[in-house]
């Protein structure tokens, strides 16, 4: 099925930016560093969302 091959490449494309993504990463980086290394998972969750909620104004 060549033609719905190239159908669905034109039509189911992903985006190929990540950048989005990566300042995610980037910004956990920052907050999981050696001097914080002993936060638990649930903490640095919570950190994470109330970094994002904050840099969004919706606190």
């Amino acid at each position: 099925y060549p033609t719905l091959a190239r159908m669905a490449r034109d039509y189911l494309a992903i985006q190929g930016s990540g950048t989005p993504g990566e300042r995610k990463f980037s910004s956990a980086g920052r907050t999981d560093d050696v001097r914080r290394s002993r936060l638990s998972p649930a903490l640095f969750e919570a950190l994470q969302l109330l970094k994002a909620s904050y840099k969004s104004e919706t606190m």
